[in-house]
């Protein structure tokens, strides 16, 4: 019932209540009070009369006289209070009684209420109906040694109203109500309006969880204490903005990042974890769909679970910069893992997958590389000073001389050309982003390689086909479009042979790419060298290669220029014999 009613008439009707309870259990006690004040005043009056004619009847001897007439005498001279004196015996006989003539007729009063009260007692007093004269009076008794004395006044409408409580007090009381009534109304009521104040911030703030315009509170303690409660809540709510602001930004960090990363509580369960987390945990457990806290047991990490077993059951707290480390190489599948594990000071731990399978490889391909290098000038080093030694110490003739000479400088381009092509490939790999992108006409690129070329398309007899438009623009770098081109002519020239045909076109294009074919009709490779021939250093036929002067390099340049742009390539056989080249190069 109360559900609907507002804090403030709940408040104000509670209030109500204690003081209505108060002011009744006031009135209630003070009217008693009254009462019993009024009632000891009238008997105050007939105990001073009981105690006079006690005193009388003493004086003149009048109980061993008998003659109980005498009080007569003192009843005439009493203030006029219609009061009645009764003598009576310690047997409850009537020996005098100032209102009855013939008393000595009068039934026993033992029995009579106030004496029977006044034998346990100081006093006894009753108010009754006399059997004897038919009125109604207030009894007032006391024992004294050898007889009763009774006083008794006319219970009247005088002496009625003289023990009515006065009623004054009870106005007074309603008066008093009144003004304290109005006061806890408004007290009630400024409070009430800070409660009700603070109850609609609460509501806006679940329904909105915010508050735009200022709240006005009274300017009391409770006003105080709301309006300290609404700047709490507004530096909170700050605060929690601002974390996750930087939530948001962690979030996007960890899923930006191309490590997996994932954080665990101490039993192991996990707070956040980013895609690449789970991906890499599937490709070392080779299993699919497994969750993060799973990796507990994969078996391949059981150096890092048993790392973590071993520490975080230590009962020490760690030290910022002593937090416990470890990390593990793995090889599987032919990926290279990297995992590292650090435990913080409270026992929470981070775990790191990284993915190092291109850097392992990349450190191979080095090695390879230097290896293969290093195999690749010996042969023109040792002939150059094969040849100058032969020139140096031997007597020959000019012409003998000349040829040495030839041989030699033909073996220092070779190995000139080496070293350009090496260092092309190193500048792809290391510094790519020092490679200018702009607006480039591909056919003018190709059409500038054919002009480089010429002369030795013409020695070998080749018929170029170049069905490339004039408006086909790409965002490149035109020293490693030019490179692409001028690879795939050079490969063509060097093993294809003499009177063969170079197809070059743009058979495709979408929304990301241009899709291009260079065919030609004269080098045959068989299939099983289709797969490597983009390898550094790989040659279908070694020797033939040397001979010509090839270095190895030059389709593993064409790919990783390709790769640069945002492209891919593959090679096959060509529907009319020799090999076709299909690749893509983004816009």
């Amino acid at each position: 019932m109360f559900k609907n009613i507002s804090f403030f008439k709940r408040l104000f009707l509670y209030l109500s209540l204690v003081f209505v309870v108060f002011a009744i259990s006031i009135m209630v006690f003070q009217y008693g009070r009254e009462k019993r004040f009024k009632q000891q005043q009238l008997e105050n009056t007939l105990d001073n009369i009981t105690e006079i004619s006690h005193n009388y009847i003493e004086k003149y001897k009048i109980e061993k006289s008998g003659d109980y007439r005498l009080l007569d005498s003192l009843n005439a001279v009493l203030p006029d209070l219609d009061i009645r004196i009764t003598v009576i015996n310690l047997k409850g006989v009537v020996l005098y009684d100032s209102e009855v003539g013939d008393y000595s007729a009068m039934e026993n009063h033992l029995l009579r209420p106030e004496i029977q009260a006044s034998i346990a007692t100081d006093f006894g007093s009753n108010i009754r109906k006399s059997s004897t004269t038919g009125q109604s009076y207030y009894y007032y008794a006391k024992f004294f040694s050898n007889y009763y004395l009774r006083t008794a006044t006319v219970y009247d409408i005088q002496v009625k109203d003289f023990l009515k409580a006065e009623k004054m007090f009870i106005l007074y009381l309603l008066f008093i109500f009144v003004i304290i009534w109005i006061i806890l109304l408004l007290i009630t009521r400024k409070l009430g309006e800070s409660i009700t104040k603070l109850k609609d911030f609460a509501i806006k703030l679940q329904e909105s969880n915010e508050i735009e315009e200022k709240i006005e509170f009274p300017n009391d303690e409770l006003g105080v204490i709301s309006s300290q409660i609404v700047t709490i809540y507004n530096k909170l709510n700050i605060a929690k903005n601002e974390v996750l602001v930087e939530k948001n930004k962690l979030h996007s960090h960890l899923y930006a990042l191309k490590e997996g990363i994932a954080f665990f509580t101490p039993d192991k369960k996990k707070i956040l974890t980013n895609n690449h987390f789970i991906q890499f945990l599937n490709l070392i457990s080779e299993k699919s769909s497994i969750s993060a806290e799973k990796i507990f047991e994969v078996k391949e990490l059981e150096p890092i679970i048993r790392f973590l077993e071993t520490e975080i059951s230590k009962d020490i707290a760690f030290e910022s910069d002593t937090l416990p480390f470890t990390e593990q190489d793995l090889y599987v599948n032919e990926r290279y893992f990297n995992v590292r594990c650090i435990i913080f000071s409270d026992k929470n731990f981070e775990i790191v997958i990284t993915d190092t399978t291109k850097l392992e490889k990349r450190k191979l391909i080095k090695q390879q590389m230097t290896s293969n290098i290093a195999h690749e000038l010996k042969t023109p080093v040792a002939t150059v000073m094969g040849y100058l030694e032969t020139i140096q110490n031997n007597n020959i003739t000019d012409k003998k001389r000349a040829y040495f000479v030839d041989k030699a400088f033909n073996q220092a381009k070779r190995l000139s050309d080496l070293i350009e092509d090496i260092s092309v490939l190193n500048r792809i790999d290391e510094d790519k982003e020092h490679f200018v992108f702009e607006e480039i006409n591909l056919k003018s690129v190709i059409e500038e390689v054919n002009e480089n070329l010429s002369l030795r398309i013409q020695e070998k007899n080749i018929k170029v086909n170049l069905h490339i438009d004039d408006q086909i623009m790409l965002k490149g770098n035109k020293s490693l479009l030019f490179s692409i081109f001028y690879n795939l002519y050079d490969n063509v020239i060097k093993y294809g042979g003499e009177n063969l045909e170079i197809n070059v076109s743009k058979y495709l294009e979408d929304k990301g790419n241009f899709y291009f074919s260079f065919a030609n009709t004269g080098n045959d490779v068989d299939e099983k060298h289709m797969a490597r021939i983009f390898e550094r250093f790989y040659r279908v036929d070694t020797g033939r290669a040397r001979k010509n002067g090839g270095t190895g390099l030059g389709l593993a340049i064409v790919k990783n220029a390709i790769e640069l742009h945002k492209g891919t390539i593959k090679a096959r056989k060509y529907k009319d014999g020799g090999i076709e080249f299909l690749f893509s190069l983004s816009k």
